[in-house]
């Protein structure tokens, strides 16, 4: 069993940035990762996702350019860089995590932290 927390979430200005955090704990062995989030009324929606070894990412066309995955499996945590932000990007941000192969979606995801919310004011 995998457990996740997320940490680093908060309030920044439009064109700030924040830097996410996601530890991994219990059995885990490097395993592909996802970022993902929810904002009020919307749907979760997939961010990044990063294989095992980090060689293969993905990123959501919303984010792409301004966020950055990575990934330190010496201390079993993945990152989420996140500049330029602006206020559509206000959500709470899940990671997990998930067998196999890197994925975007998030039904293929067995374990999920409990969230970390980002605002961004305009």
């Amino acid at each position: 069993q995998v457990q996740l927390v997320e940490s680093g979430g908060g309030l920044v200005q439009a064109g700030g940035s924040l830097r996410l955090s996601c530890a991994a704990s219990g059995t885990f062995s490097p395993r592909p990762m996802g970022w993902f989030r929810q904002a009020p009324g919307k749907e979760r929606e997939f961010v990044a996702a990063i294989s095992r070894l980090g060689g293969t990412i993905y990123y959501a066309d919303s984010v792409k350019g301004r966020f950055t995955v990575s990934r330190d499996n010496t201390k079993n945590t993945v990152y989420l860089q996140m500049d330029s932000l602006i206020p559509e990007d206000t959500a709470v941000y899940y990671c997990a995590a998930k067998v196999g192969t890197t994925s975007q979606q998030a039904s293929q995801y067995e374990s999920w932290g409990q969230g970390t919310q980002v605002t961004v004011s305009s």
